[in-house]
């Protein structure tokens, strides 16, 4: 399949996705394209793809002024993804404080992801200062929008109590919904729920999705908890997540 450089088609988000997976070089021609017409949206793809390096050159300082010429058009994404570049230095010097910032302007407009962003700066005292309360409401109001990892971390709130009354079967609930959602590590709490509840088949299944989806260091330490498990089914996990660690680590 051939793809042609309409305009159309950098408008089409399917199609775009289409292009990166057959053919990133061509895709990436197209979204320079759109973007030097204007198009936000392409415009905030350039970012991204210089940042992967995907079809392209990485340039990160190159992501970086892409992100910022989309965030100025009002697009929401970009403006979370400066604040991801300023918080883990791509292509400036890091500074958890200007990311801070960003991550407010997309957080107030409504954006899940930088809502997250944000409570993890308020969480951990970075940038600014720390503010359980906030990062717990933060968490919340991004939970209640759809963002998975945000459902399991109020989950975690609501099952420790911290901040908030503990509510084991609200925490519960969010871990499923977390779960159901993709977010590997919902996977494995909702995992840990059905395992006290003696529903082991049910966690293994949920623990083979987290194995599938987790990254190095979280099945690094994952592994160790599933190692301390008395069932032989569980702790017979522990070392394929060991060995995923592993092979993940050598690809780095």
């Amino acid at each position: 399949m051939s793809f042609q450089l309409r305009r159309e088609e950098v408008l089409d988000g399917a199609q775009l996705s289409a292009m990166l997976e057959e053919s990133p070089a061509r895709a990436a021609q197209a979204i320079l394209l759109a973007a030097g017409q204007g198009i936000v949206e392409a415009q905030a793809l350039l970012g991204q793809i210089l940042l992967d390096g995907r079809g392209i050159a990485q340039d990160a300082p190159l992501a970086l002024r892409w992100f910022g010429i989309a965030a100025g058009q009002g697009h929401l994404m970009a403006r979370n993804m400066l604040g991801r570049c300023h918080e883990h230095g791509w292509g400036c010097v890091a500074d958890a404080a200007v990311a801070a910032r960003h991550y407010r302007i997309a957080a107030q407009n409504g954006l899940d992801w930088a809502m997250y962003n944000l409570a993890n700066l308020h969480a951990t005292g970075r940038g600014q200062a720390e503010d359980p309360l906030q990062a717990l409401d933060l968490y919340r109001r991004a939970a209640e929008a759809g963002h998975a990892k945000s459902m399991n971390l109020l989950g975690r709130y609501l099952e420790e109590g911290r901040v908030c009354p503990r509510d084991l079967t609200a925490a519960h609930d969010w871990y499923r919904r977390s779960a159901e959602g993709g977010d590997f590590r919902g996977q494995f709490s909702h995992a840990a729920v059905l395992a006290d509840e003696g529903r082991v088949d049910e966690a293994v299944v949920w623990l083979e999705k987290a194995l599938a989806g987790g990254n190095q260091n979280f099945l690094r330490v994952a592994s160790q908890t599933l190692f301390s498990v008395a069932d032989c089914r569980i702790q017979g996990m522990a070392s394929r997540y060991q060995l995923r660690a592993d092979e993940l680590s050598r690809t780095a």
